[in-house]
């Protein structure tokens, strides 16, 4: 049978995050809680995909639009509760009572919930003939969470939360993780007759199980890793399961041929893909879509965003965006990167050097204390230190050419839209506010003044 229907649930505030955003638009490992849900599911292609939302509604909203732009967003009402939600997602999707198939539930604050998981949930649930069924986790340390108490054949009774246990259902190690499979008429039927009697005032899905036994029995499947159901309430549980999840991608990539020397300082983002032998270095951040080539060496106190790493290339005590970086180049130290940089074969960007849309030519080195903006640059060039390409005029931004085999000054700045030829050699201090032809020695004659016995103005 089909799965017609994937709700997730993103109604709430997430008050204990203490914070001004939503909870589900919380990052983990470059991805908010929400995006990566909302992946999980829908890489099991259900025939609908809701998204409900109510807590600053229409940024959620936009979020699930921009994470996959067929989404269909159910607005919850004042009333509260995991069942109240179940309830505005079933009455617009089923609005004719005529949804067939499975529909799957899932709350949102679980960023590691996995599509493999869930298709072993659906699988389940197709093959025990179950009304309903569960996702749960057995925890060394169930504290705070709901219950599965089960009869002698394995069927769900209930869920007790812990506020209403006793002693022995205390004992219990399996707890509820929030995700379900229904029948879509058992959920029908068992979310009509939800009330809000309790001391919260709130629909609870979990009471709709009880219906739902009338329908079919109710059945649990226990997730094989607990960390993939894990849910996050506050910024202390974020940083506990970011540390761990971290720290078995870091392990993951070490067996895979990477020599990482801290895990624990090391912070790897899950579309990052190293190459074997690819040294990382400690403090270092790779974030994006990075991609560091073999033999290449990345750190200490390196960050990558979507940058593009080729082999053997040395990033040192940098930051790099949206920038690629050719084999065996040299970046760094405390060099920065902006988005739009190509660095050649062979290139350098040595210390203090900041680059933005520049093109560095094989073996063109820019070796410290420069500014490269908007400029092309060809093969086995050489920037002297202090040199700046003066790309913005106040409103718009030029382009700086210089050709191959040129070798600029120290402290030159050149006046764009400029361009320099090949072969070029410049002197030091020279402002350059024109084109210069290929094979051509440029210079800039400043006087110099000496004013002798002088004195500052406080010590006349």
């Amino acid at each position: 049978m089909a799965l017609s229907a994937a709700i997730i649930l993103a109604a709430g505030e997430g008050t204990r995050m203490r914070s001004a955003m939503p909870k589900v638009l919380h990052t983990f490992a470059g991805k908010t809680f929400l995006n990566r849900v909302m992946d999980s599911v829908a890489a099991l292609d259900p025939d609908t995909l809701a998204v409900v939302v109510h807590y600053q509604a229409e940024r959620v909203a936009a979020a699930a639009r921009s994470y996959h732009p067929d989404v269909e967003i159910v607005n919850q009402d004042d009333i509260p509760g995991t069942g109240r939600a179940v309830q505005c997602a079933m009455s617009q999707l089923d609005a004719e009572g005529k949804l067939d198939g499975y529909v799957l539930i899932a709350a949102s604050d679980m960023p590691l919930l996995d599509a493999g998981t869930l298709r072993s949930l659906l699988a389940f649930h197709e093959e025990s003939g179950n009304g309903a069924t569960v996702l749960t986790t057995i925890l060394d340390d169930p504290t705070g969470y709901g219950r599965i108490i089960r009869d002698r054949e394995g069927h769900v009774l209930r869920i007790v939360e812990q506020r209403d246990a006793n002693r022995s259902e205390l004992a219990v190690q399996e707890v509820n993780t929030s995700v379900y499979v229904f029948d879509a008429k058992v959920l029908a039927a068992a979310i009509a007759g939800l009330d809000n009697n309790n001391s919260q005032g709130e629909f609870y899905l979990t009471d709709a199980l009880e219906t739902a036994q009338k329908q079919g029995n109710v059945g649990a499947f226990a997730a094989p890793d607990p960390l993939s159901v894990e849910g996050v309430n506050d910024r202390v549980q974020l940083a506990a399961l970011s540390k761990e999840h971290n720290r078995r991608v870091c392990e993951a990539w070490m067996r895979a041929g990477v020599t990482i020397l801290d895990p624990a300082t090391t912070w790897i983002e899950d579309d990052v893909q190293l190459a074997r032998d690819v040294t990382v270095l400690p403090g270092t951040f790779l974030q994006g879509h990075t991609v560091v080539g073999e033999g290449a060496t990345v750190g200490p106190y390196t960050t990558l965003i979507d940058a593009t790493v080729d082999a053997e290339a040395v990033v040192e005590r940098s930051r790099v965006q949206e920038s690629h970086i050719g084999r065996a180049a040299n970046i760094g130290p405390w060099t920065y990167l902006r988005p739009g940089n190509e660095l050649g074969e062979g290139s350098k960007a040595g210390a203090y050097v900041e680059m933005k849309k520049a093109h560095i030519g094989d073996g063109t080195k820019v070796p410290h204390l420069s500014y490269v903006g908007d400029a092309t640059l060809g093969d086995h060039t050489n920037i002297g230190g202090g040199t700046i390409t003066a790309n913005y005029d106040g409103v718009h931004k030029h382009h700086t050419e210089i050709g191959s085999g040129a070798h600029i000054g120290a402290g030159n700045l050149l006046v764009a839209p400029v361009t320099v030829g090949d072969n070029v050699t410049s002197g030091a201090g020279s402002v350059i506010r024109h084109d210069v032809p290929s094979d051509a020695m440029v210079y800039s004659e400043n006087t110099q003044h000496a004013v002798e016995d002088w004195k500052p103005a406080w010590e006349r």
